[in-house]
């Protein structure tokens, strides 16, 4: 008897913790769909689970959220394929809520669901569903109608595909701008499943309605269109119907529309071919980069080494070059700094002549730019100019600028410098590193910023690793260990952080010979922090050197550490005793 009263229980429990105030409860229900509806079998899910959530009106936004998200993989669980369409009625009620995000799961859902669905159903139930959302007479039905067009329309027969695309084209004209916001998001997908004969005068004539919509918010969605249908078009047809629609959009009275044009110029140069590009887009592109409105231009900015690329150098330099020069010393600093960030990758497109004689001068004023984020944005790309102009020009040109940026101000900048330093060191090699940058790198080991110190120690270890520990030994070593009685504790401290980095660089003979003598020593410090770092660093150096030294020498310091009359000091000498313990013991 259990056995026949057991499938009866859960779809009970569910409508009762549906019907629950508690909300958790609730969405606890909906995401446990799946296990009730297997628990039920196809049929009983088919017949009485579907028809209760069609009708469960719940008002919070989360639990038909969920709803709408669990429903969009139902399809096993009420018997395949061929009774997919029993889904739909749930899904259609959720497309006309008003919460923006459970419409757009429901759309998902049923776009996932129509793909999965036999043409013969798509024609008998998902056509009608889509027809009945476009008349909704709530803006909500006909925004998520939209949507759904492209799954509805391949499989449609001939008369139905037309009365698909008038009913769009009445869509792109509703009186609610959210309707049309929602008809030119998804006219590239719709475009994508009409037939190349309906392309050119349906979609066409539709996307034209669009691009003059007196809302920007409509018309700077068609730009994103112009690109998705430059794609469908033939090179012809792309030149004579999207070419004249981004030039007026580029000289658009809202400043959005120039935006997303700025945006997507690239890929629209894509769609309209080489030619065309030259002589209309590069001088709407021009316009762009001198726009009135700094967010414009830092759209622009953002694109000119990609649109360099597909320009020839004579043509870069000809008419994009200005501009740049232009916003390199342009009023907003977001401009500037947007053009920092990609003006390196205009070298290898220019070439070495061009590079020199045009980019260099840019470069130096960026690098010069009161502005940190600016500075960083060109440092952080000079290896991409190295390969075009060679070490020498760079070193006597942008040298300068770096040693100065090494005592900017702003401790960001520093930081940003330091980082670079050791792939800086790999490229202009050795010699040269030491004439101009060595002095730097032992300076900052004592800057006023911790974080700089902290760099600054581990800069010294990924030096010593680039050019090995004989370098080391002669052009790190001394000056560190020279800082070691510096009057301040806290530059002490950072010559232990930066010893136990380059203890394990170094090897277990120098560790012994030059640097854990320095360690021993500071055992003797007066400042309680300092003593407790020895005894972190003398743990951390008991891996790299021999056993009889961490018996004869480490051993005996810590055990002194560990009758510090500090708390601290005790704590980590004792931590690291027992850390030599553990060794010997494995060992």
């Amino acid at each position: 008897m259990a056995m026949v009263d057991e499938p009866l229980y859960p779809i009970a429990v569910l409508i009762d913790e549906l019907k629950n105030d508690d909300i958790q409860l609730r969405l606890n229900s909906i995401r446990r769909l799946s296990t009730i509806a297997r628990a039920l079998g196809e049929e009983r899910t088919r017949k009485e689970l579907i028809p209760f959530l069609s009708e469960n009106n719940d008002d919070d936004d989360e639990v038909l959220l969920a709803m709408a998200e669990e429903l969009g993989v139902f399809i096993p669980y009420v018997g395949g394929v061929e009774h997919a369409h029993v889904l739909l009625p749930p899904l259609e009620t959720l497309c006309t809520v008003e919460e923006t995000c459970v419409r757009d799961k429901a759309v998902e859902s049923l776009c996932r669901i129509g793909s999965q669905m036999r043409e013969s159903d798509l024609v008998d139930w998902f056509v009608p569903l889509v027809k009945r959302l476009a008349a909704g007479e709530w803006f909500t039905a006909r925004v998520s109608a939209c949507g759904l067009f492209h799954i509805a329309y391949s499989s449609a027969p001939e008369m139905l595909k037309a009365e698909l695309r008038s009913i769009y084209s009445q869509l792109c004209q509703d009186d609610m701008p959210m309707v049309r916001r929602s008809a030119a998001t998804n006219l590239g997908k719709f475009a994508a499943t009409v037939e190349s004969a309906y392309l050119k005068s349906d979609i066409m004539s539709i996307f034209d309605d669009l691009t003059q919509d007196d809302q920007d918010s409509v018309r700077l969605l068609a730009v994103e269109g112009c690109a998705a249908l430059g794609k469908l078009l033939e090179p012809q047809d792309c030149v004579a119907h999207i070419l004249p629609v981004i030039v007026n959009f580029s000289q658009d009275k809202s400043w959005r529309v120039r935006y997303m044009v700025a945006n997507q110029l690239y890929e629209l140069c894509e769609a309209v071919g080489p030619e065309p590009t030259r002589t209309d887009l590069v001088p709407a592109y021009v316009r762009l980069l001198r726009d009135n409105e700094a967010e414009v231009r830092i759209a622009a900015a953002g694109k000119v080494t990609k649109f360099c690329r597909i320009l020839s150098p004579e043509l870069a330099i000809q008419h994009i070059l200005p501009c740049v020069k232009e916003l390199s010393s342009d009023s907003s600093q977001h401009v500037r700094s947007a053009l920092a960030s990609v003006i390196m990758g205009m070298a290898p497109v220019l070439g070495k002549d061009a590079t020199i004689e045009h980019l260099l001068p840019i470069f130096l004023s960026l690098l010069k730019d009161e502005f940190p984020d600016v500075r960083l944005n060109i440092i952080s790309k000079l290896d991409q100019v190295n390969q075009v102009i060679g070490i020498d020009l760079l070193s006597q040109s942008l040298l300068p600028a770096i040693v100065e940026l090494a005592e900017d101000r702003h401790w960001r900048v520093r930081l940003a410098i330091i980082e670079y330093i050791p792939l800086l060191a790999s490229q202009l090699g050795i010699g040269f590193f030491d004439d101009k940058l060595g002095a730097l790198c032992m300076q900052w080991l004592q800057d006023k910023v911790y974080s700089i110190r902290d760099a600054a120690a581990n800069n010294l270890k990924r030096l010593a690793e680039e050019f090995g520990p004989e370098w080391a030994m002669q052009h790190i070593i001394p000056q560190v260990l020279d800082m070691t009685t510096s009057p301040h504790y806290l530059y002490r401290m950072t010559i232990l952080r930066s010893i136990s980095l380059l203890a394990p660089v170094m090897g277990s003979e120098i560790t012994c010979s030059k640097l854990l003598p320095v360690v021993v020593t500071a055992t003797k410090d007066r400042v309680p922090n300092i003593k407790f770092n020895v005894a972190k660093v003398l743990q951390s150096l008991i891996p790299i050197v021999d056993n009889s030294v961490v018996e004869k020498t480490i051993r005996p310091s810590l055990v002194e550490l560990a009758e510090d009359p500090d708390v601290d000091v005790r704590f980590y000498a004792n931590q690291a005793l027992q850390s030599i313990d553990n060794v010997m013991m494995s060992g």
